[in-house]
């Protein structure tokens, strides 16, 4: 079976119902990792993840079938998880239903994520005929459609967005339906909302909840890469890599941090940062608990180091959007890079 992102949520269900192998590719990476959580929720009883690297099915292509058809410590059931890059996965999928074919015995789901993958790979065409397999391919996302896919992530929680302000949550998103699902839970929870009790999200909604969170989920590699600490700085890649973010909001996350503290510096003007009051560190976003952290970032980079800095970054996000493909690569040598810079004022 083959599907795209637009028929993706009205097939999905049933997929989830009759196949055992899931195939998510496409330059979309944001839309084709949410959606295979989308299938695993689905499954009729998904039990334990098993995670098995992509380097390691194509470095061992029986393993896929061995841990598929086993069993969980306690008898339970267990579907696998695996992330890999192009092709890494074909051999291991093609033993696993060679041997299935031959009757070696019923395999758990397998749910493979593949980044610079397309539909026309080798593992899609290996899959795309087959009654119990789905290869879902994932196209870029614009604005309107993401914009109307949180707006219904709004209607599922309770939440009614109008147009400007779903776009909003869409754009600081980066278009990562994953980054725009986390917003709208937030949200939810700020407003107490839910479908039995909906309520209005506005713009000061989202300024009080961005206020309050602080970039949580990134707050650790931003400061890490601004403070210049180049060995947390790879370990907290490492860490977006593994979740699956994409790597154009996880830049995002860094971009929304020097645009603070280029607001910092012009408001400091040629005071120190000590001299702010609170009044001021509200107004210019700076939460208590990054306090500290932010108040080193504004001495580190002032001036053309800053001004450096923002270039950096701009050029960064246009390789990102130029070359999907390598994004993550890119990332890594960009952020590294830029903590390189940080750290060299560092003793």
């Amino acid at each position: 079976m083959k599907l795209t992102g637009r028929d993706f949520a009205a097939k999905a269900r049933g997929a989830a119902e009759t196949c055992k192998v899931f195939f998510f590719c496409g330059q979309d990476e944001a839309g084709a990792s949410a959606a295979a959580n989308d299938i695993v929720a689905m499954l009729p009883d998904p039990g334990e993840r098993v995670e098995i690297p992509g380097a390691e099915l194509r470095a061992d292509p029986a393993k896929l079938g061995d841990e598929a058809r086993s069993t969980s410590l306690f008898g339970d059931k267990r579907h696998i998880w695996s992330r890999v890059a192009g092709d890494e996965a074909h051999e291991a999928l093609k033993t696993l239903l060679e041997t299935g074919d031959m009757g070696a015995g019923e395999a758990c789901p397998v749910i493979v994520v593949a980044t610079s993958a397309t539909d026309k790979s080798r593992t899609a065409k290996l899959l795309e005929k087959r009654k119990d397999a789905v290869v879902a391919m994932f196209y870029p996302p614009d604005l309107r459609s993401v914009t109307q896919s949180v707006r219904g992530m709004g209607d599922a929680v309770g939440v009614r967005l109008d147009g400007s302000v779903a776009e909003r949550i869409a754009r600081a998103a980066g278009l990562d339906v994953r980054l725009a699902q986390s917003e709208v839970t937030k949200l939810a929870t700020y407003l107490d909302a839910s479908p039995q009790s909906p309520r209005p999200g506005t713009m000061e909604d989202l300024d009080a909840i961005g206020a309050a969170t602080e970039e949580d989920g990134f707050a650790s590699l931003v400061n890490a890469v601004l403070a210049g600490q180049g060995p947390k700085v790879a370990a907290e890649i490492a860490r977006m890599k593994q979740v699956g973010l994409n790597p154009v909001g996880t830049l995002l996350a860094v971009e929304r941090r020097a645009a603070q503290l280029a607001r910092i510096s012009a408001a400091l003007g040629n005071r120190r940062y000590q001299d702010l009051d609170k009044g001021e560190k509200a107004r210019l976003g700076i939460f208590w608990k990054e306090e500290r952290e932010i108040a080193e970032q504004v001495q580190r980079w002032r001036g053309p180091k800053l001004d450096r800095l923002t270039l950096r970054l701009t050029e960064l996000h246009r390789e990102l959007l130029t070359n999907s493909q390598s994004s993550e690569l890119l990332l890594a040598q960009g952020l590294t890079g830029i903590a390189r810079v940080a750290g060299a004022g560092r003793r």
